[in-house]
Order: structure tokens, then sequence, then C-alpha cells
């Protein structure tokens, strides 16, 4: 009899590509879901919920449930127009977290698998040092400390009960219907708009959809899973200028990439009022997953290079949608 699991953000990047691949490997899933119009395979069940929040009722939801997959989230954002960031971070990704980790409890749930974030490390890494699960945290904005703090009460939950927490931080998520900048770069490539960073030397781990949705479902069943924190990426980490040129190739475009030195970037960006951007684009941030290979004996399932391609076949066709 296949485990019955109970997901959040099911319509999310992250949790409905986690939805798909449950529904494949025929598990029983209960999805939920905010109040709205998303709609789902007729064999899923759902719950709908008003808000994830401390006052969310999880009554009854959760009977029978063997895990969680709690992908759900207030997700950063920048210019946050919220006049206190943290409140709304922690309302959501830490009161709304814990709520449902007590109400797992209370019925009985085996394991909690909470996807986190790399932020709960920090922003950026030297070039060539490598983040890992056993860092002090060091967050840098509000959603960072939210993810920071969930972890923390989620931990204490595990050390005072029985049932077993699993938390993921992945770094930047790629794939098929990837938003935000990531497609941003997609287009100016696709558009062969000449780009400023042909010269950046920086390393960057990232991380493909299908590899990280390998390591939600590894952590769903694994035994050595239980109470651990793992850290997830490619295992293959680039440059930016590296990863433009992959993703022209992939897109079958010129990368038109200047050879503008990295520290004159920078400068033009903190100029600019950019700073976060440049720390992204010129910046470092790598992570040893390491732990995760060897106490899972979980390894990427696709490479960077046939991710980028199902990435931008994808591109190309919500294009001549």
């Amino acid at each position: 009899m296949s485990q019955s699991i109970f997901l959040t953000g099911a319509t999310g990047f992250v949790g409905g590509a986690t939805l798909k691949r449950l529904v494949a490997e025929k598990y029983t899933v209960v999805a939920a879901l905010r109040n709205g119009p998303q709609l789902l395979e007729d064999n899923i069940k759902t719950v709908h919920v008003e808000s994830f929040d401390d006052a969310t009722s999880w009554k009854d939801s959760l009977d029978g449930v063997d895990v969680v997959i709690h992908a759900a989230a207030r997700v950063h954002v920048m210019n946050d127009a919220e006049a206190d960031p943290l409140g709304a971070f922690r309302r959501v990704n830490v009161e709304g977290t814990l709520n449902l980790a007590r109400h797992a409890l209370k019925s009985g749930v085996r394991r909690f698998v909470f996807i986190s974030s790399i932020k709960v490390n920090g922003e950026g890494t030297p070039a060539g040092v490598a983040y890992t699960p056993q860092d002090v945290p060091a967050p840098a904005d509000p959603y960072g400390v939210s993810k920071m703090e969930a972890e923390r009460g989620l931990r204490e939950l595990a050390a005072e009960s029985g049932m077993e927490v699993v938390i993921i931080r992945p770094v930047l998520v790629y794939g098929p219907g990837v938003k935000a900048n990531f497609r941003s770069m997609m287009n100016w490539l696709d558009k062969g708009i000449p780009l400023p960073f042909g010269s950046i030397h920086n390393k960057r781990s990232l991380v493909a959809l299908d590899n990280l949705v390998d390591l939600i479902i590894t952590c769903i069943s694994h035994p050595a899973a239980a109470n651990q924190t793992f850290l997830v990426s490619d295992g293959d980490d680039l440059s930016t200028t590296q990863l433009l040129r992959k993703m022209a190739s992939a897109l079958d475009r010129p990368a038109r990439l200047l050879p503008i030195p990295a520290r004159a970037l920078s400068g033009a960006a903190i100029l600019l009022g950019k700073k976060s951007l440049s720390n992204r684009l010129c910046g470092s941030l790598q992570v040893d997953i390491s732990k995760t290979r060897s106490l899972l004996g979980w390894s990427p399932i696709v490479s960077v290079d046939d991710a980028l391609k199902a990435t931008a076949q994808n591109f190309q066709e919500r294009k001549k949608q």
C-alpha cells in the first residue's frame, strides 16, 4: 500500500513538479490549496484553506497521512511593499509552518519534510568555499530569517516528539516554467541583446527542478534522512558567464557577452542602487552536497546541460502560445 502524502504549495513551481512525480509514482496525495480556482487532477484529494498562518485549521485534513511535504511559503520578493516584511514572513513561514507541524504531530504523521532555503546559510561565499549544513546560520534578509526560525521550531518539535523532520535547503531552482530573473536572462539571450557579463569569474550552485524533486521524493522514506538537514544542487557550479553561454546554446542563440570586468559592473550596480542584483550576478554562492550524496546515496538525476535544454524548450513553446 502506498504512503499517503500531504503536500502544500501544490500549484507552485516546486510543489507542482513534486505533485506530478508523486502521482506518477502512485502515492496517495492530499494537496492543500489556498481558496481559489486552482484545478488539479480529479484523482487528487484537495483541502482548501484561506491562509497559511497560525490560525489555519487543519482539523481532520491530516487524518491517515504518513508524510507532510511543506513547500508552501511566503517567498522572497524584491522591493517588498510590506510595512513590516519580517512580520509578514513570520506569519506564514514560521507561525504557519509550526501550526501545520503541530497538527501533523497530533494526527500521527510520521515525517515532516520542510522545503527551506539556502538563504538560511547566507547570501554568498568566497569563490571556492562552499556552504555546508553544519555552518552557523547567517541569514541576511527577512525571508532567510523566517526560514531559519521555522527550521529551529521544527527541530525543537522533533526533539520533544516522535515525529521525524527533514529539512532541505535548495539553492536557485530552475527548470521548465521558471520565472523571475532566470526567465529574464533567457528572454535577453533569445532576443540577442548584448549583455555585459562576458568576464565574470564567480562560482554559483544551481539546482534543476527535476533534481530537487528527486531529492524530496527520496526524503519521504529514506531512513537516514530522519532529523537531518540537506543542501542540494546540480553538483556542477558555474560562473555567470558560463551559465549564460550554456543557456544561449540551449536556446540555439549566440551569446553576445561583453567582457566588462566584474569590479566595474559591481561599482555601477551600487551607484544605481542594485547592489543585491550585482551580488547575485557577480558574487559566488556554492554549496557542498557531499552529506546529501553520502548519507542518502543520492546523486543529481539530470545534468545542467540537459536541464537547461528542457528549460529552453519550455520557454520557446510558451512563446508560441
